[in-house]
């Protein structure tokens, strides 16, 4: 209970005055999701669950200085033998971050600055496509290195990191099914390291963002894995919505490296190459409900025939926003997948937002898995056609700022690949809703 006893000492022992800079808050959100048609292999084919999140957060700021702490305690309640639970849902008691922070005025000369981060924190950089804290998703990921934030002159700003991925524990259905507490471990046996440049362009609506990242990863006496030593450039070009405006954004990352073919110790080392694409062009329409709809399309390459290993790894970016919820559907992820799609986002009111997409679904490659279902054909005879997904979310503010009510459905009619690869699930098309309540305190 050390990390815990940390997060309670350094809340606790810190004056509660706002001239002292310090703010508390926290929220705790219950999620009751149900599946039927349960796409993915290897889980019931209809299932519920009982999610519970709760966070506490606390920073201290004096000066330049900061000083924050985070915990978060992520349980589930209602699970059977077939429900997929795993390090996603369950992660109690976690000081997922411990950190200390400094700015730095006029660093690199006058309106500029530098700020400075390190111990274990959360990341959200860029699109969140490949570094993410996930929000939808019940816990989150967190880092444990050092950070840089730069802010020069001319619109250009720039974030540098070197971290130790947080690898969430337990790590074995018992434990993880009963809620134990056992807290996450951080080591050089992953690293992630690189950053992002940004450059805002002439009306600071549009921007154009560079990005590098190198995993490193490699076998550890608690945990065996592919051994992944992989290098991703991605290169971002968009422009923020606003009423009676068009907006865009373009995205496009490769992926290249090697990693073992199996994580047996003799599997031999593949080659990398692999890539991303994500295109969106919309327009928000200058009425009362602010209605935006856009056109999108997303490409995430798969494993095909040839000599290199070409199924795109998404590091630790997160899904939510773009493809799919997680949770007991879990299974439109960033890899092997082509999706065409169209949403409507609307905000009638401040309390009140809601959206609706539609995405058919195909498969880049049709000799490897489906995204994150495990279905698959290896003669590729099935074809690539996995579907049409249908998604809604509705978001409303019943007490504003302090208890928000939340309600996601999905619906995806099964195509050919779904219904008759030779692991494809029994049954028929899939429906999934989960409904949420947020209080914030």
């Amino acid at each position: 209970m050390k990390r815990f006893s940390l997060v309670v000492l350094l809340l606790s022992s810190t004056p509660a005055y706002a001239e002292d800079g310090l703010t508390l808050s926290g929220s705790s959100r219950i999620r009751y999701e149900t599946i039927d048609g349960q796409p993915r292999t290897g889980f019931n084919e209809a299932d519920d669950l009982l999610n519970i999140r709760t966070i506490f957060t606390g920073e201290y700021r004096t000066g330049q200085l900061r000083l924050g702490a985070e915990l978060y305690d992520s349980r589930v309640h209602g699970g059977e033998a077939g429900t997929p639970i795993t390090t996603n849902e369950v992660n109690t008691l976690e000081l997922v971050q411990a950190y200390i922070g400094y700015d730095v005025p006029d660093a690199f000369g006058s309106g500029t600055k530098l700020g400075l981060q390190a111990g274990r924190f959360t990341l959200n950089l860029g699109s969140r496509r490949l570094v993410a804290a996930d929000d939808y998703r019940n816990t989150t990921n967190g880092y444990t290195g050092i950070r840089a934030d730069l802010g020069l002159k001319g619109d250009l700003s720039a974030t540098l990191i070197y971290v130790l991925p947080q690898v969430r524990l337990p790590d074995n259905r018992a434990d993880i099914v009963d809620n134990r507490v056992r807290f996450d471990r951080e080591n050089f046996d992953l690293v992630l390291w690189g950053g992002l440049a940004t450059k805002k362009l002439a009306g600071k609506r549009s921007a154009v963002e560079l990005s590098y990242y190198h995993l490193g990863e490699r076998d550890s006496p608690k945990l065996v894995t592919r051994d992944r030593s992989l290098d991703t450039v991605g290169l971002r070009i968009y422009r923020d919505p606003a009423p009676g405006r068009a907006d865009f954004e373009s995205e496009t990352i490769y992926q290249f490296g090697s990693l073992s073919a199996s994580i047996a110790p003799t599997a031999p080392r593949l080659d990398v190459s692999a890539w991303f694409a994500h295109l969106e062009a919309g327009y928000t329409f200058a009425q009362p409900w602010s209605p935006h709809l856009s056109l999108e399309f997303d490409y995430a390459s798969g494993d095909g025939l040839g000599g290199k290993f070409g199924r795109f790894d998404t590091l630790f970016g997160m899904r939510r926003s773009d493809l799919a919820p997680a949770g007991l559907y879990n299974a439109v992820g960033r890899t092997n997948l082509l999706a065409p799609g169209i949403r409507l986002e609307v905000a009638p009111t401040k309390r009140l937002d809601a959206f609706a997409a539609y995405r058919p679904l195909w498969l880049a490659s049709r000799f490897d898995g489906f995204s994150t279902t495990g279905v698959r054909d290896a003669t590729g005879g099935t074809g690539r056609f996995a579907g049409h997904q249908i998604e809604a979310r509705v978001r409303y503010w019943l007490i504003p700022k302090r208890l928000r009510l939340e309600w996601n459905g999905l619906y995806l009619s099964k195509g050919r690949f779904l219904r008759d690869a030779p692991n494809a699930t029994a049954g028929g098309d899939t429906l999934y809703s989960s409904f949420n309540a947020t209080v914030t305190f």
